[in-house]
């Protein structure tokens, strides 16, 4: 077997074009289209760089090499790769033929400096009071699903959660790619994995999540929901798997469960929308929805309470903070804070069980709401 340390300096001399913006920890990402043609995401903006490859065939060097360090096949007859370079930086590439002008490739860089409560503070994607909320839930063991667009920060902020865990709870993640840490003591890592090419030896993420049922689980968090597994993670959050945690690829709130239901549809369980929606109604708590602004920054839009199911079948959600837009500073940043609502939860005896109560601030934003005449 090769070496670990051999495969990761011949990939490294293979990427040696790009090599600079991979130790640039202000590169979010790298996006190779062709030779000729590499840009580089900085602070959620585009930039068009002035590095190249030599020739297509220098790319697919790469790109095989990348793929026999993580033991799959690229070729005509699989020309798609998900991989993950030796620093955890996550790879999809497609080649020819489903690539028609050459190969292409995305490098999601692995931030090597852990992102906190702070640094959101800091980069205004939320406020002291949101976070001290946000706090009290995961404490609470409230289940939470995080949603957004590609690239919103989604995961960023799932590891920002995952550290709030207490020390004494148990912790298992279930991954297709490993990229959630959770700062805490007692935390087991599940990752799939795909079939070799005969066609053998897949795990999938429904897999991972049913054998961690019997892996005596405080929280079961699941680093991206894509299809059936919805199914059973909304089902073990309303059979006492509390503190579950997500993130799923939606625009808003609403929108999120719409998601979560259709992904849930695509189980091998037959189950009825009707009991369906009872289900995520029941389960999912609360919703903390992330956008990537008009000026590339990534910022928490809403923190939404999902309430119950209306007798009409609608799911009923009320926001506990909202983002509130005022306009575009003369260098271009989008001006908006998260602001309390003054909506009070309806989990509040949830929280009082445990002895938790949420910030001060949060009843005072409801006591200031205008009574209905």
């Amino acid at each position: 077997m090769i070496p670990r340390e051999v495969f990761t300096e011949t990939l490294l001399g293979f990427l040696d074009p790009v090599r600079r913006y991979l130790d640039d920890p202000s590169v979010s990402e790298i996006m190779i289209n062709g030779p000729d043609r590499v840009y580089i995401e900085r602070k959620g903006r585009l930039e068009l760089t002035p590095a190249k490859f030599k020739n297509k065939e220098s790319i697919l060097c790469a790109l095989r090499n990348a793929a026999q360090f993580v033991g799959k096949t690229l070729d005509e007859q699989h020309p798609l790769l998900e991989a993950r370079l030796p620093d955890g930086s996550r790879l999809q590439a497609a080649i020819a033929p489903v690539a028609s002008d050459g190969p292409s490739v995305s490098i999601r860089r692995f931030l090597k400096q852990a992102l906190d409560f702070d640094g959101l503070i800091a980069s205004g994607s939320l406020t002291p009071l949101a976070a001290a909320t946000l706090d009290v839930l995961v404490r609470a063991r409230l289940n939470l699903i995080i949603a957004g667009g590609t690239g919103s920060g989604k995961t960023s902020l799932l590891n920002v959660l995952a550290g709030l865990v207490p020390e004494g709870e148990r912790t298992l993640v279930l991954e297709d790619s490993k990229e959630v840490v959770v700062k805490s003591p007692h935390v087991v890592y599940l990752e799939a994995r795909p079939a070799d090419p005969d066609g053998r030896g897949a795990v999938s993420i429904r897999e991972l999540f049913r054998a961690s049922l019997r892996m005596r689980p405080d929280r079961i968090m699941i680093g991206e929901i894509r299809g059936g597994e919805a199914l059973d993670i909304v089902q073990a959050m309303v059979s006492g798997h509390g503190g579950c945690m997500g993130t799923l690829h939606a625009t808003y709130p609403r929108d999120t469960l719409t998601r979560l239901e259709t992904m849930a549809l695509m189980s091998d369980v037959e189950i009825p929308l009707a009991a369906l929606r009872l289900q995520i109604a029941s389960g999912v708590n609360v919703i903390v929805q992330v956008s990537r602004e008009s000026d590339g920054s990534r910022k928490i839009s809403h923190i939404t309470e999902v309430v119950e199911l209306s007798p009409t079948g609608r799911y009923e959600l009320q926001d506990l903070f909202a983002r509130e837009y005022r306009g575009i500073d003369a260098h271009g940043a989008v001006l908006s804070e998260l602001v309390p609502t003054g909506h009070v939860p309806t989990f509040l005896p949830a929280l009082k069980s445990r002895g938790l109560e949420l910030p001060r601030a949060v009843y005072e934003a409801a006591q200031s709401q205008p009574r209905p005449s």
